[in-house]
């Protein structure tokens, strides 16, 4: 196990960058939202302190690279990604989530996109990514990244509080 350095990448419109400790008032701004948290597999936080303490989180986080999205045009940062090394050692599964007011402006495939060129320019050959059946906006995304739908699965929230049927898509790089 390692923990990965965090580089700074960009793409025409964003720059992902690490997180930092004064992103949790950000951060809480769509965590805190019940339609950004829909389908995600953490609950919606409750409070400023429960960003901060995931934010905290994240220096300690093995095989994993997470970002700030942040908007080029204003500074503003409007999300959250991540990719991560999975337990098989072979597959590399990312997320991405963002503020409401950002939806269908094609950053969620902007960030994604640049999140697999980043991977697979380090060696990764197998991406996968997973969204809730009902969450067709990140079906769209997952598609328009060149993953090819392979099957159905299920993910759960961290604490189990819900668990979701999901459509599953991979890249298999040089294959």
């Amino acid at each position: 196990m390692s923990v990965f350095k965090v580089p700074v990448i960009e793409t025409e419109r964003l720059i992902l960058r690490p997180h930092t400790v004064e992103d949790a008032e950000a951060v809480f701004e769509w965590t805190s939202d019940e339609r950004v948290a829909e389908f995600m597999n953490y609950n919606r936080h409750e409070s400023v302190n429960t960003s901060l303490e995931w934010l905290k989180s994240l220096d300690a986080l093995e095989n994993e690279y997470t970002w700030g999205i942040v908007r080029r045009q204003d500074g503003k940062l409007i999300g959250s990604c991540s990719i991560r090394r999975r337990p098989d050692g072979v597959f590399w599964s990312f997320g991405y989530n963002l503020r409401f007011d950002c939806w269908n402006m094609g950053y969620a495939t902007e960030a994604a996109k640049r999140m697999i060129e980043f991977i697979i320019s380090q060696g990764a050959k197998h991406i996968i990514g997973e969204c809730a059946v009902e969450n067709i906006a990140s079906a769209r995304v997952m598609e328009k990244c060149g993953l090819a739908f392979t099957g159905y699965s299920e993910y759960s929230r961290f604490d189990g509080s819900k668990t979701y049927k999901s459509k599953v898509y991979e890249l298999n790089e040089g294959e």
